[in-house]
Parts: C-alpha cells; sequence; structure tokens
C-alpha cells in the first residue's frame, strides 16, 4: 500500500461549462477526489453550477466569481479547465506555473506550439496534465483493441468515424466564432473522430502497438456559417501503406446538422468490428458488433460504466501515486497537428500533408 493511496486529490473547476453536468459529479464521486473550489467570470454562476449538480457539497466548496482566485487558492492541488477552445492554452498555463495538475478538456489547445508551451511548463513545474478523452476510459475500447488482436477481423485496411448532434440554441456558441478562434465542429466534436481514427488504425499495426498510427495526408471539405465556423466537415485520412503495399484511409464526418451519433468502425481483410455509441451515459448499456467473411457475427453488450468517473479516478490515481498518464503529449500533439491540417485542407481545398 503505497503513503497516499488513502490520500483524495483537491480539485478545483474553471468555469461553469455545460461539461459540468457529468464532469463535476464524477469529482464528487470518485473515492480518491475532493472537489474544492470552482470559479466563473460570470457572477453567481459557480455558485448555481454547485448548486444544480452537487447540492449537497455547498458547505465544501468555495465559489469564486474570478478565476485568477481559484488558481491562486492553495487547496486546489489539480484543476480541470473546460472553458472555451481557445482558451484553454492560457488558463491551463496559468494553473500549471501555480504548481497545480491539469485536466484540460479536448482539445488542449488549437496549436501544436501551445501544447509544447504548455509540456515545457508542465515539466518545469513538475506536474501531471492530460487532455480529456474520457471516452478511451470505458471498458468497450479494451474489448475492442482485444478483438483486432485477436486476428478475427484480419488485417486492419480502413476505418471510419461519425460524431454529432443536432445544434440547439443553448449551444450556438459553440459556432459563433470562427475555425481560428476554436469554433465550429472540428475543434469541437472534431477531436473523437481524428483520436478515434488514429487510434484503431494503430491498432492494425500488431498486437503489441500501443501508439497511434499517424496520418500522412488529408483531404477535407466543409459548410462554414458567416462566423467562419464549420458546421460540417467530411474527409479522408491517408495513413500510407501496410507492408504489402494496401491503402490505409480513415474516413471522418462530424456534423452539427445531425441526429447524435458517435460511432467508428474498423474494416479488416476478414471482418469489421463496430463501437455503436462512444459517448455514453452512465445507465447506458453499449454494444460493440462484429461480423467475419464466414459469416459469423455477435453483438456483445457492457455494464453500464461511466467514463468520466474512470476519467477522473485515473487522473487521480496518476497524481497521488506519481504514473504516467495514460493520454500523452505526444498524442495531443499529433492529434492537434492533424487536425490543423484537415482545417488547412478545407480552406485550400486541396490534398494537405500532416508534417
Amino acid at each position: 500500500m503505497t503513503q497516499t493511496e488513502h490520500k483524495k486529490l483537491r480539485w478545483g473547476i474553471l468555469g461553469a461549462a455545460r461539461v459540468n453536468e457529468r464532469l463535476l459529479p464524477a469529482i464528487v464521486e470518485a473515492p480518491n477526489a475532493q472537489l474544492v473550489a470552482i470559479a466563473s467570470r460570470r457572477a453567481g454562476a459557480a455558485n448555481a453550477t454547485l448548486q444544480k449538480y452537487a447540492p449537497c457539497h455547498m458547505s465544501q466548496v468555495q465559489c469564486y466569481d474570478d478565476m485568477d482566485a481559484l488558481i491562486n487558492d492553495a487547496n486546489v492541488e489539480a484543476v480541470y479547465c473546460p472553458m472555451a477552445n481557445n482558451e484553454h492554452a492560457e488558463w491551463a498555463l496559468k494553473a500549471i506555473n501555480a504548481g497545480k495538475h491539469v485536466l484540460i478538456e479536448k482539445p488542449m489547445a488549437l496549436t501544436v506550439a501551445d501544447i509544447e508551451a504548455i509540456e515545457q511548463a508542465a515539466l518545469k513545474h513538475g506536474v501531471k496534465v492530460m487532455e480529456g478523452f474520457m471516452y478511451r476510459f470505458h471498458p468497450q475500447h479494451a474489448r475492442i483493441q482485444e478483438i483486432v488482436a485477436s486476428g478475427l477481423i484480419g488485417d486492419v485496411l480502413s476505418a471510419r468515424a461519425s460524431y454529432s448532434f443536432l445544434m440547439r440554441e443553448a449551444r450556438m456558441y459553440r459556432v459563433a466564432g470562427s475555425v481560428a478562434q476554436g469554433g465550429g465542429a472540428m475543434w469541437d466534436i472534431g477531436p473523437y473522430a481524428i483520436h478515434s481514427l488514429r487510434w484503431v488504425m494503430g491498432l492494425g499495426v500488431g498486437v503489441n502497438q500501443v501508439q497511434p498510427l499517424e496520418p500522412q495526408s488529408v483531404i477535407a471539405h466543409a459548410k462554414l456559417n458567416a462566423a467562419g465556423a464549420d458546421i460540417v466537415t467530411s474527409g479522408v485520412l491517408d495513413f500510407g501503406r501496410d507492408a504489402e503495399g494496401r491503402a490505409l484511409f480513415g474516413h471522418f464526418d462530424v456534423s452539427f446538422e445531425r441526429s447524435r451519433k458517435s460511432e467508428y468502425e474498423i474494416i479488416g481483410t476478414k471482418g469489421w468490428v463496430k463501437c455503436h455509441a462512444a459517448w455514453v451515459f452512465q445507465n447506458d448499456v453499449p454494444v460493440v458488433s462484429w461480423a467475419t467473411e464466414d459469416g459469423k457475427y455477435a453483438e456483445e453488450r457492457f455494464a453500464p460504466s461511466n467514463h468520466f468517473n474512470l476519467e477522473i479516478e485515473h487522473f487521480n490515481d496518476c497524481v497521488l501515486n506519481n504514473k504516467p498518464t495514460h493520454l500523452t503529449f505526444a498524442d495531443a500533439k499529433a492529434n492537434c497537428k492533424a487536425i490543423e491540417a484537415v482545417l488547412a485542407s478545407v480552406a485550400s481545398q486541396r490534398l494537405v500533408k500532416v508534417d
């Protein structure tokens, strides 16, 4: 038993973003965490958020109307950053420079240069930092990895990822700014599509493959609104060729005009495997299906599991017991680099190499 096993990581939340509906309870419920502060620049918003999602903890959590006050709170050891995409780098750096560990809602930042600055600051101050892709902590994805590694679907040659939800009035702030400002579908739900494609294409490299496969180029098209935010973006990532010279492609589609969907499918030489919902609520029963060329078909169902809770518990464990985070800076930089290439392709209407 380690010395820190019974310790709880003390958390502060920067902002009253909608994702707190899922993340705030995850911190409160984690056995190795304690929520001690929440801040928002909107007067009363922090208090209202706490009242809405964790009313039983009103007397235990400090509510600030000033986000710098939370950064400077010595009682806060770790900070969750769920604010606007173009603010992630600024506030993550403030928290890191104050000696806080940081979980940054995806995307970590809008440029690779900003992620590199965050990485250097984290190394300098000796803190843990991770990009918040909660979906990867759900057990269904480990099962998909097992299926691919078993050889059931043969050699992986392509994959597709489709993420969407119908934009409602309350969410219009997501498309109020241009893609350069972090607005639009590609910076909002696109990170999931690119991240899942890079991961699943990497599974096809071999049973011992633990790193994503990185795309070499991309061609993409989008529908932009008057503000310059993409409402729909679709494209193809070229992952090069395998050892036998076969093409490796990843198809992605993200949209604010369509019903809720968060699925990816991996297609091999002998069959396919599909994740029907990467975004799952805690009481959902996730389904993974697969089929083979010889006629076999199965649907596997999983016990309900809260991937936000699992993400928080993982990050707590990494901090308290000095373990490496499952999601790395290298992964965050590669995902950002691919998204930058997608948006460059949209702007130029040309094939763009992922440098």
